[in-house]
């Protein structure tokens, strides 16, 4: 496991919106560059770039053409480079998005896979041996290539699916992950990771994790046997490399899989929707941070306790903001809510993720035409508003030129457009109360992902209150003020730091409308 993971916090950068140095409207790698000062200002030493690399972009670069290239777009591959460099100086890890599961229709590969003559690419790819689709209960396409078959894809038409064998094959065209096709497309695999982390990488987000072998078994035993390779020739080559898989199922993805983190996302029976996002499960929000809501931590924490303690011991549950396929939680939550909602979540066990803009109350723009296969998520990929300047700083480009418009004021006016300037200027800011809580994070043992963690009060109606570590942590997101009776070893000393009005007096815990706080003890 590597060491630094235990203090890191990261900041997640859609780069084609995070700022743009060349003029072009896109965001680009020299921008994260310049911007690494505000990254590490505000308390984070880890980043998550989403793929840069050479795309056709039909699916936001979810779709690689070349795995080897940095989008020109974004750079050259000697920008990305001088990324890490320039990242590693300031203490700051980089992790890229690993598409391990398919590529573009218009990566080399692929191309010479639908070639009718049999070449080194043939099985690179999940080809039937006929032109019927439909087959397995997969979706498969026919009548674009010379070859005679139909190819599976993994998500969008654009991205085929690689060969990565099938758990127990029922049909002739069907490999075994034990055939060579399959395990050629493993080592292709393991060349890119090797590349990339020979060339200043600190690891990878793993997209669509669980999807490498097809028609694998509940246990996903036969992509967790690739993974837990993977997972040996990083122990033995990469000691220090990080791995986070998209996989939201932590027995799988830490204890099968051998990753070093999996992501706490709404896969899950809807633990992750209960604290910001309720309102997706349709009905009444009674997302736990609101302040008016029916207050339940239960709903998480039945979820989310027997997966930390089943997995605590071999790696982390990341808890995010938001990411590129969520909805921004400032959507349905206010400031106040949201100062309450991410120091609750930085402060709890795992290695946290902040969503570019989060950290200024970025919002979520609803019915924003798609964009690269965006469709509803296109909404949460607006540009970093950094100032008040044209584009709110993030290019020099005409407005018709940017890759998605700016936030224009029009869901509270233009005054109301949170920035990066407007939000430093303000002491009770969000981006503030996120500043403060990661300094304290930086400082306390006790809130490393790996320090301990105990739920001392954790009832529906009441505040949640835990341990971790020598310190104790309230949160009341309510609009109504109460207090709590902690059991009778859990005195406080001292508040290190606090939202809203608390007082405490030993164990007990007199807690204002809409508090948190850490104390020691």
């Amino acid at each position: 496991m590597p060491d630094w993971l235990k203090k890191a916090v990261f900041y997640e950068i859609y780069p084609q919106s995070f700022y743009d140095t060349n003029g072009d409207g896109i965001g680009d790698i020299p921008g994260i560059i310049e911007k690494l000062d505000y990254i590490k200002d505000l308390g984070c030493n880890a980043l998550w770039i989403n793929p840069c690399f050479d795309s056709p972009f039909k699916d936001a670069g979810y779709d690689v053409r070349d795995y080897y290239k940095v989008a020109p777009r974004y750079g050259t591959n000697e920008d990305l480079y001088r990324l890490f460099e320039t990242a590693h100086k300031k203490g700051i890890h980089v992790l890229l998005d690993l598409v391990a599961g398919h590529t573009s229709e218009e990566h080399e590969w692929f191309i010479k896979s639908g070639r009718a003559e049999k070449n080194e690419f043939s099985d690179r790819y999940i080809w039937t041996d006929f032109w019927i689709s439909g087959i397995a209960g997969h979706p498969y396409i026919g009548g674009e290539r010379e070859r005679n078959g139909t190819y599976m894809l993994n998500f969008f038409k654009c991205q085929p699916a690689l060969n990565y064998g099938f758990l127990h094959p029922t049909e002739d065209w069907q490999m075994s992950p034990e055939d060579p096709g399959p395990q050629a497309t493993k080592k292709a695999l393991k060349d890119i990771i090797r590349f990339w982390l020979d060339k200043g990488c600190d690891g990878f987000r793993v997209d669509m994790a669980d999807s490498l072998v097809k028609d694998d078994d509940e246990k996903k035993s036969g992509t967790c046997k690739i993974w837990r390779e993977i997972r040996a020739m990083l122990d033995q080559d990469y000691p220090e490399a990080a791995f986070v898989s998209e996989w939201s199922n932590p027995w799988q993805a830490i204890n099968s899989a051998g990753f070093h983190m999996d992501f706490y996302l709404n896969h899950w029976n809807n633990g992750y929707h209960t604290l910001l996002r309720d309102h997706e499960t349709g009905g009444e929000n009674n997302s736990y941070f609101k302040k008016d809501a029916d207050s339940d931590i239960t709903r998480f924490l039945d979820d989310y306790l027997p997966r930390y303690r089943d997995t605590r011991d071999n790696g982390y549950i990341s808890f995010i903001t938001c990411n590129h396929d969520t909805p921004r939680a400032s959507y349905t939550l206010d400031e106040s809510e949201l100062k309450i909602a991410y120091a609750t979540l930085l402060t709890l066990p795992g290695v946290p993720f902040i969503y570019y803009g989060d950290e200024i109350g970025m919002r979520y723009i609803d019915d924003m035409p798609t964009k690269e296969g965006g469709y509803t998520r296109t909404g949460t990929r607006t540009p970093m508003q950094w100032d008040s300047t044209e584009n709110l700083g993030f290019s020099k480009a005409s407005p018709d030129q940017l890759y998605l418009p700016v936030d224009d004021g029009s869901l509270s006016g233009a005054d109301g457009i949170p920035t990066v300037e407007k939000q430093k200027a303000r002491e009770d800011s969000l981006y503030q109360t996120i500043r403060e809580i990661l300094r304290l994070k930086s400082e306390q043992e006790s809130l490393n992902a790996d320090a301990d963690f105990e739920v001392l009060c954790g009832k529906k109606g009441v505040p949640f209150v835990y341990r971790r570590g020598n310190l104790i942590i309230a949160v009341n997101p309510c609009d109504t003020g109460t207090s709590v009776e902690l059991p009778a070893e859990n005195e406080v000393e001292h508040v290190l730091y606090q939202i809203g009005s608390i007082h405490a007096e030993k164990n007990v815990l007199k807690m204002g409308a809409q508090c948190f706080a850490v104390f020691h003890s």
